[in-house]
């Protein structure tokens, strides 16, 4: 049997493109962790490991334009979006580059014997090393910053991880071609290209995640695609680590101060940043409690404006599209449910922007209207109007884990209600905002994109500096002799690393 065409498919028409690739068979999936595997030593240099990652990037702001015509042609996230994910991606490799000359990530201790104790130390030094291959599934909502270029595979490689991508179907020839810019950078810097290698296929994506010499994986996807990948990798002889961004509803509460002092300004923030990339930033605030009241009602009026007059856009592909519709559909016919604005299909390939208004009680207790307290892929959020903090405050309660949790207050007066419901938010979400929208994850180092699940299946980040953390292991050599130790933990330090020496910082 042949193996399966992977095409290229224009998701504004429908239509394939062209034929990209084809899905790889379990032998080519075999054959291609192998050949990974095989190169680990290739990426322990350091100094080789920053030079390629600014190599990787400067190479892809060469090839922009070709780039984003093709993530255009395969995802219709437009131009200038793509343009923005573009120089964010390249941001993203330069900054592990940084990472990865400071050392630091190496987080090495150094402990002298010491008899005096009880019980006595003997000499200890402490490094992380890197854990072998990782396998990268590639999101379908970023085809360059959680794809191919993208963090996992940056975080990865700058701890000195060969990686296997498993291409997303829905952008086959940007990630092809972000391939090979990668792949000449690798050559460029003195490395093998096959440090990094794409595959195309469903049965392949399986395949990786059970192969015996995977050491790792990380995912950006969906709950039900995402939750059978953690539980195979749970499940293999060896169990691996899975860090996995599943989704994430991003909850905001408004408080009545917040609504009576500026209604207008948070129902044109909140439109902007639900429809911002037609709904599908995996940060887009898809649940907000607004106080029932005239100033809730201005927020819902702005809000209402603010969506109307945004205009029908493409889903990344038919299927999400579907799915869409059919999810609001379902939503919008609950009891007690309104739509101001009603969110749908706009034509045979496009969406319109909408929202769903609920009575907050109507979500205090289990009941049908569960389902408005799960992720709706697309320009959509649910409006839920309380009559109290305390219906806040179980509602809150009911919520899964997400990757943010946003709160509006007053800005000019005291809001008596602000700290205690800012005190509730840490619990549902790995990043708390105050008087802002999730909308937008800076690459910094204090940056955490994680949560409770189902927004991850880790306690780690996908973004920021300390995402290279999920790739490394501590080890620790005792007694060791300097000669027979690596260079991170010999005595005179010769790469110059920060070290904690003795408990104290060297």
């Amino acid at each position: 049997m042949s193996a399966a065409p992977v095409w290229s498919v224009d998701p504004r028409t429908g239509n394939p493109r062209e034929q990209v690739a084809v899905e790889a068979t379990a032998e080519e999936v075999d054959r291609v962790v192998r050949a990974a595997h095989a190169l680990r030593d290739a990426l322990a240099d350091r100094t080789a490991r920053a030079a390629f990652l600014r190599t990787a990037a400067e190479l892809l702001e060469e090839s922009g334009e070709h780039i984003i015509e093709a993530a255009d042609a395969e995802t219709a996230l437009g131009p200038a979006r793509l343009t923005g994910e573009l120089a964010r991606t390249a941001a993203q490799l330069r900054s592990f580059a940084e990472v990865v000359d400071e050392g630091a990530f190496l987080d090495v201790h150094i402990d002298h014997e010491d008899g005096s104790r009880t019980p006595p130390w003997p000499d200890l030094r402490r490094c992380k090393i890197p854990l072998g291959v990782v396998a990268v599934y590639a999101a379908s909502n970023f085809p360059l910053a959680f794809s191919v270029p993208g963090g996992d595979t940056a975080s990865a490689l700058a701890a000195g991880c060969p990686v296997v991508i498993k291409a997303h179907p829905d952008h086959p020839a940007t990630s092809e071609l972000c391939a090979s810019v990668l792949h000449r950078a690798a050559v460029r810097t003195g490395l093998p290209e096959d440090v990094l290698t794409v595959v195309h296929g469903f049965d392949a994506g399986v395949e990786l995640i059970r192969h015996p010499l995977v050491s790792a994986a990380g995912f950006t996807g969906s709950v039900r695609g995402g939750r059978a990948l953690f539980d195979a990798a749970a499940a293999r002889p060896a169990p691996i680590p899975f860090h996995g961004e599943l989704g994430s509803l991003n909850p905001v509460v408004v408080t009545g101060a917040a609504a009576t002092e500026r209604a207008g300004e948070i129902g044109t923030g909140l439109g902007g940043s639900m429809t911002l990339g037609v709904g599908q930033f995996c940060t887009k605030p898809g649940f907000v409690l607004v106080p029932e009241g005239a100033a809730g009602d201005q927020l819902l009026k702005t809000l209402t404006e603010t969506v109307s007059s945004t205009g029908s856009g493409v889903l990344l592909d038919h299927r999400m599209r579907d799915a869409f519709v059919a999810g609001v559909r379902e939503r919008a016919a609950l009891p007690e449910v309104d739509a101001p604005v009603t969110p749908g299909a706009a034509g045979e390939h496009t969406v319109s922007a909408g929202f769903l208004t609920v009575p907050a009680a109507r979500l205090t207790a289990k009941g049908p209207h569960d389902a408005l307290l799960e992720e709706c892929f697309g320009p959509v959020t649910v409006i839920a109007r309380y009559a109290s903090v305390d219906e806040i405050a179980a509602v809150l309660a009911r919520l899964p884990g997400n990757l943010t949790a946003t709160l509006h207050t007053a800005t000019e007066d005291p809001d008596p209600d602000a700290a205690p419901l800012l005190a509730a938010l840490p619990p549902l979400a790995g990043r708390i905002l105050v008087n802002g929208w999730p909308t937008g994850v800076a690459v910094a180092p204090a940056q955490h994109h994680g949560g409770p699940y189902p927004a991850t299946t880790s306690t780690s980040t996908s973004v920021g500096a300390t995402a290279i953390e999920r790739w490394l292991r501590p080890v620790t050599y005792q007694n060791t002799p300097d000669a027979l130790l690596p260079p991170e933990l010999r005595e005179d330090n010769p790469l110059g690393l920060p070290r904690r020496v003795d408990g104290r910082r060297a």
